[in-house]
């Protein structure tokens, strides 16, 4: 009993501030999101991109009133585990979605990675061998895995340096891009798009994904000073930083850029577009901003993810195995994030790895709506048409990217599909086992003493 209740994960409350809960939440937005789904959304939309970024916003604005309204009345570790539980009891709705929620911040570690690849890979003249891109994002992934192994209070510092820095160099750049450029050569009138109004919604989805990090926030839950008024306010503020950020950068690109030239150079089209505006220096001052950006994003993405993991395992949603390993679940949690994130870093390319987490994210968005319409609304008052429309609107951009991946990439919508049926059907048979049972009466003596 001692031993296991030693392994109890433990959190440090008070441990984060609000200006360093903000700072882990855009360190994971302002990662990989602007720095590859640039030239990916190029590639669907065309020159309307940077109008995607701003629907994109949009969306996530609708989302994140469910977000700060939870949050507010459940500052949790747990976070959108926990806000699921709340919602729907310890049933298969609760786990498949976290599930959905675990993998889909796996695979933006993972996005982060490669993206962090690329754009290092532009300081020896590219990877056309493509294989150092994998090779610098594994090497990512284990140095974050290091900083979180040391503590809350390394992780803050240095998401903070690395958040601090990355800001004001993409703010730089966006502003120093759109002055030197010919002109603002951005004519969303007369811009013509790629593909119809569902490209354009797909454009939109992965934009999602470059927002999506204020999600994070809420796994710090029980670690924030006044959580329940701060989380909310990181989750704001993250997010205002990011509109005014993205649009910078997107209107810089589309100005020293042609659509042509962004989708060419999509896995590292910052890098690029500062060439015209800014010569070799501008280049590389873009690169070394963009591994800063990806390695903040990586450590503040592990340390959110690994504790919502944790939290599942202590509420008895998932299966877990210490495999003898010492330490608590925290830390196995961790461990198996990382190893995940290694695999999918090793294997995938960027554009599939960013398909598969928008479909996850999505669809486990509109069920903490539901959540928050069909079973909280007596417990946390809201304006029901704001999560309603926050639905909707998922569902619209969802349908838009699916249906134009099944038209280019019909593979990894199979993959999706095939990955969400085998979590639905492992966690139905996990929750009906004998383990899981035993599990719940072994938590329930361990309370009762």
């Amino acid at each position: 009993m001692t031993q296991d209740k030693n392994r109890t994960s433990r959190y440090a409350e008070g441990s984060l501030t609000l200006s360093g809960t903000v700072m882990l939440g855009t360190g994971v937005m302002i990662g990989a999101g602007i720095f590859a789904l640039t030239g990916q959304m190029a590639q669907m939309v065309g020159g309307l991109f940077p109008l995607a970024f701003l629907a994109a916003a949009v969306i996530v604005a609708f989302s994140a009133y469910s977000y700060i309204k939870i949050s507010n009345a459940f500052p949790s570790a747990g976070g959108i585990g926990m806000y699921l539980y709340k919602a729907y009891g310890e049933r298969l709705p609760t786990a498949f979605n976290a599930l959905l929620m675990y993998f889909s911040m796996v695979i933006a570690q993972s996005f982060l990675a490669r993206t962090f690849g690329s754009y290092t890979m532009q300081l020896f003249g590219g990877d056309e061998s493509g294989n150092m891109v994998p090779v610098l994002g594994v090497a990512l992934i284990l140095t974050a895995f290091i900083v979180n192994l040391l503590g809350n209070k390394l992780i803050q510092r240095t998401a903070g340096f690395l958040g601090m820095f990355k800001i004001a160099g993409i703010l730089v750049f966006g502003l120093v891009g759109i002055w030197l450029a010919d002109s603002l050569a951005v004519d969303f009138i007369t811009q013509k798009a790629s593909g119809g109004p569902e490209n354009f919604l797909a454009a939109t989805a992965l934009g999602i994904l470059a927002f999506k990090g204020f999600t994070t926030i809420t796994n710090s839950g029980s670690e924030v000073i006044e959580p329940h008024r701060n989380v909310g306010r990181a989750i704001i503020i993250s997010i205002a930083v990011c509109v005014v950020i993205y649009t910078l950068v997107g209107l810089a690109v589309a100005s020293n850029l042609s659509v042509s030239e962004i989708i060419r150079t999509r896995d590292y089209s910052l890098a690029a577009a500062a060439r015209p505006a800014l010569g070799e220096w501008g280049v590389w001052s873009t690169v070394i901003i963009a591994m800063l950006a990806t390695a903040g994003g990586m450590l503040a993405s592990i340390f959110a993810v690994s504790r919502m993991l944790a939290m599942l395992t202590e509420m008895k949603l998932v299966p877990h195995s210490h495999f003898g390993m010492p330490g608590s679940i925290q830390k196995h949690t961790l461990v198996y994030t990382v190893v995940l994130g290694l695999v999918l870093t090793a294997f995938f390319d960027l554009s599939r790895i960013a398909a598969l987490g928008i479909v996850f994210y999505l669809i486990m968005d509109m069920a903490i709506h539901w959540g928050l319409l069909r079973y909280l609304q007596d417990e946390v008052k809201v304006k029901r048409w704001i999560p309603m429309t926050a639905i909707i609107l998922d569902l619209a951009a969802l349908g838009g990217f699916v249906w134009v991946k099944l038209n280019t990439d019909p593979l990894v919508i199979g993959v999706a599909l095939i990955g969400m049926l085998l979590i639905a059907l492992g966690e139905w048979l996990f929750l009906r086992s004998s383990f899981r049972k035993g599990a719940q009466d072994e938590r329930a003596e361990h309370h009762q003493h």
